[in-house]
């Protein structure tokens, strides 16, 4: 990994006690930690250095058609992002949909 990214995990399973709850953390060159995500949570993050590279492995193969996106700063999940920054979003992470919007 080169760089800093702060990593997000939000629980989707709806039948767990922490649904639509999230847990971040602080990933980078200098701190080698690793954040586990499993099935049944949401991943984003935001790149806080001037550039980040870092890699992800996953349970399965990749299926696009089970790919979404939750708008970043969703009021219900109120995840804390790091403050003072000026996000760019993809393309795909602009038109992302609300947290209540999705049927889990």
């Amino acid at each position: 990994m080169s760089g800093e990214v702060f990593d997000v995990a939000v629980d989707i399973r709806p039948t767990s006690s922490s649904f639509a709850n999230w847990f971040g953390v602080n990933l980078s060159a200098a701190n080698h930690r690793q954040f586990w995500v499993p099935p049944g949570f949401a991943h984003g993050f935001v790149v806080i250095s001037e550039y980040a590279d870092f890699e992800y492995k996953c349970t399965d193969y990749y299926d696009p058609s089970d790919e979404g996106s939750i708008i970043w700063n969703d009021a219900d999940l109120n995840i804390q992002w790091p403050a003072d920054m000026d996000f760019v979003l993809s393309e795909k992470d602009k038109v992302a949909r609300r947290f209540c919007e999705y049927r889990f």
